[in-house]
This record gives C-alpha cells, sequence and structure tokens, in this order.
C-alpha cells in the first residue's frame, strides 16, 4: 500500500511539474510573439531613391532633360517607341525604420518573413510583388530594402506621347530624379514561433514622411 502511495504521489508530482513547464513555456511564447508585433508596429516605412533606371535600354541617370539625349540613345528611344515597347527597369529602395517607441524589446530587431507590395506611378497601379526574408535592426536603426522594378511606361502615358514618357522616366530616374510620383502600398507578415502574422491593412508609402 505503501509503494502504490508513493508511486501516486511521485506520478503526480511528475504531472504536476510537467504541467508548470508547459504553462510557463506557454507563457512566454505568449508574451514572445506579443513583444514580436509590437516591435512590427512600430516600424515605420518611407520611400527613397529610385536607381540604375533604363527606358528601353538607355541609361538615363545622367541625363536632365530630353536634349541630353545623345545620337545614340535618341534613335534607340524613337524606336522603342514607334515599336510601342517603352520598357524601363529600375529599382526603388524601401527604408524600413526601427523608431525608439514604446513597446516590445528595445534592442529586438523585427523579422518580416514577407512583404506583399504594389506599386503605383502617379496613382496608377503598375505591378505589384513580394520581397521575403527582411531583418530591421533594432531601435535607432534602418535598412534599405531594394524592389526591383519593370514596366512599361507607354501603357502608364497612354496617348500622352512620346516626350511625356521621356520626362517621366527622367522625372523617376534621371540626374534630378526621385520618388515623388510613386506610391509602394505595403503589406508586412511578421515571423512568430506560432507562424506568420499579418499586419492590418495597407500601408501607403511615400517620398515625404516615415509612415
Amino acid at each position: 500500500m505503501k509503494n502504490k502511495y508513493n508511486r501516486y504521489v511521485m506520478l503526480t508530482s511528475a504531472c504536476l511539474i510537467t504541467a508548470l513547464i508547459i504553462s510557463s513555456a506557454y507563457l512566454s511564447g505568449c508574451s514572445g510573439v506579443s513583444d514580436t508585433i509590437k516591435n512590427a508596429e512600430r516600424l515605420k516605412f518611407k520611400l527613397g531613391s529610385v536607381e540604375g533606371f533604363d527606358l528601353a535600354g538607355v541609361k538615363i541617370k545622367n541625363m536632365n532633360s530630353i536634349k541630353d539625349l545623345n545620337i545614340m540613345d535618341g534613335p534607340k528611344l524613337l524606336s522603342g517607341f514607334t515599336s510601342g515597347n517603352m520598357k524601363s527597369k529600375f529599382t526603388v529602395n524601401l527604408i524600413a525604420k526601427n523608431p525608439d517607441t514604446q513597446g516590445g524589446s528595445k534592442e529586438s530587431s523585427s523579422l518580416i518573413k514577407s512583404l506583399d507590395w504594389r506599386l503605383l506611378i502617379d496613382n496608377k497601379e503598375v505591378l505589384d510583388g513580394e520581397v521575403n526574408n527582411i531583418t530591421v535592426p533594432g531601435v535607432g536603426k534602418s535598412v534599405t530594402i531594394p524592389i526591383p522594378v519593370t514596366v512599361d511606361l507607354m501603357k502608364i502615358v497612354g496617348d500622352a506621347g512620346y516626350e511625356s514618357i521621356i520626362n517621366l522616366a527622367l522625372a523617376l530616374g534621371g540626374k534630378s530624379g526621385s520618388s515623388s510620383r510613386l506610391t509602394l502600398k505595403i503589406k508586412p507578415t511578421i515571423d512568430t514561433f506560432l507562424g506568420g502574422i499579418s499586419m492590418p491593412g495597407e500601408i501607403d508609402v511615400i517620398d515625404k514622411e516615415f509612415r
């Protein structure tokens, strides 16, 4: 009888210890997920520069106006226009910043499992895509996320004409170009031990301010 009682006590104690360990791990995990979400919620985004702009095979980063086209580049662009193909390739730099705000773990980085994006030029959606596995460092730090873009500017400008396409390209990727005419709609999914958790809604990212 005594041996049975001892076994009962030992079994009960083992069950209680196991339950405590599981509860502790669960609470710790929940706290970790909460901190991870708070870390992600404090992230701010802004559009940076536009780099490597290639229009129909012509690099335009050192050009200010259509007058800067040389005797080789001009005919090449005109040929692309007359054939109905003004494909452009460039990179939009998305800046993700971890500001000094309350909540989360101050020194912890944030891991974005995936980031769905939609690119708008002059408020017209032209492309969408996804970037995976982005790490944003701890408080006060930032990271630049390159977004590769390939789009035919003729489909954006429409019937506005040859000069309008060139001017749009120069406004984005020329010598004085910027991302001011772009909007990047993003939806981050953060990585937790429970799996990916998508942030609610989209963030409209522009070049003027962090959002």
